[in-house]
């Protein structure tokens, strides 16, 4: 049984308990948060408030990385040296710089394992259409990637910002819906897509009068390699959250992820069939489906058998790219490339 720990008790941290208390192969053996108030929470557990001493006094075998955006590369980091294996949080870091910095060093420790969690990936909606694209279908010629479009319309009132002030800053979240809210929906079109990003022209901007500095809304049109386009879409401006939507455009059909359901369309975009459909997590966070639990399973599983079979940091690397595209072309009001970054 591998022993587990979480640092950073907030909002998405209860997800991940919730998947290590489901698990048959990791047992959450003590917790750590700057906020003495939270040890109520956890009254048979060892709780630290520094990290140094978590590593120092408990045998652990994986920390999950619940924290603020700019505290995950340098609590990896801690974690790696320190030969303790990583579950963390999206995304990587604040910035591309940071995350590569990261994926260097755990080359330099290869005993080590760090996941990111990119859970969506996990969804039974992502795992068909990837293997659609990659596999194709034996009822009807898939053809060849055109396009790729990712949408997300939700809502954030002010007080999602000033209940954890960390939010609202470029420093400490590195970014409003780009890094916070629709950063799996990035992830997922440069994963349909299946080749590297080439380029992107895009803004960020704000639709809602909050006292904050990151965006809550983003647009970016996006090149793949081989001639594929992406187009995105996210603005935390809404009434309501919408659900996501992913659509993959090929030579021959159309594929579409909305309201948790796979379904594929004809050429001419008319006859719509019903592939497959997500499981979906109980409670009032159902958008998040069962994609933790399956990423965490899956990533202990990979340490337990000493195999590969998660999402490594530099798999996560491309959502960073995308995002500093994205960022470089609201700063130029140009088009960037990424041999431009």
């Amino acid at each position: 049984m591998l022993k587990v720990a979480i640092v950073g008790i907030g909002t998405i941290s209860y997800i991940h308990q919730w998947a290590i208390e489901q698990s048959t192969d990791g047992e959450l053996v003590a917790v750590c948060d700057i906020k003495p108030s939270v040890k109520a929470n956890y009254p048979d557990l060892p709780f630290y408030e520094d990290v140094d001493e978590l590593l120092e006094n408990e045998e652990l075998d994986v920390v999950h990385i619940c924290l603020p955006h700019d505290l995950h590369v340098p609590i990896a980091k801690k974690c790696v040296k320190s030969g303790v294996n990583v579950f963390l949080e999206k995304p990587v870091g604040v910035s591309l710089e940071e995350s590569e910095e990261l994926n260097q060093l755990i080359k330099e420790h290869p005993e080590v394992k760090v996941a990111v969690s990119f859970q969506n990936r996990y969804n039974k909606t992502s795992i068909e259409l990837k293997k659609l694209l990659t596999e194709g279908s034996p009822d009807y010629e898939v053809g060849k990637i055109k396009a790729v479009k990712g949408i997300v319309t939700w809502f954030r009132p002010e007080s999602y910002y000033e209940a954890e002030s960390w939010r609202g800053t470029w420093a400490n979240a590195g970014g409003g819906t780009i890094s916070n809210q629709s950063i799996h929906t990035i992830d997922l079109m440069q994963w349909f897509a299946g080749e590297s990003v080439v380029s992107c022209r895009g803004q960020l901007m704000n639709l809602l009068d909050y006292d904050i500095e990151v965006e809550d809304t983003a647009v970016g049109r996006y090149e793949f390699e081989n001639d594929i386009n992406g187009l995105y879409f996210a603005t935390n401006a809404y009434e309501v959250n919408s659900s996501v939507e992913l659509e993959v455009i090929t030579t021959r059909v159309r594929f579409l992820i909305k309201n948790n359901m796979l379904y594929v369309f004809d050429e001419e975009g008319y006859e719509g069939h019903l592939i497959v459909e997500d499981e979906v997590f109980p409670g009032s966070k159902s958008y998040y489906g069962l994609g933790h639990k399956h990423c965490i399973d899956s990533f202990y599983k990979s340490i337990i058998n000493d195999v590969e079979d998660y999402i490594h940091v530099e798999e996560a690397l491309p959502s960073m790219e995308m995002i500093e595209l994205l960022k470089k072309s609201t700063e130029t009001g140009q088009k960037v490339h990424l041999k431009e970054l």
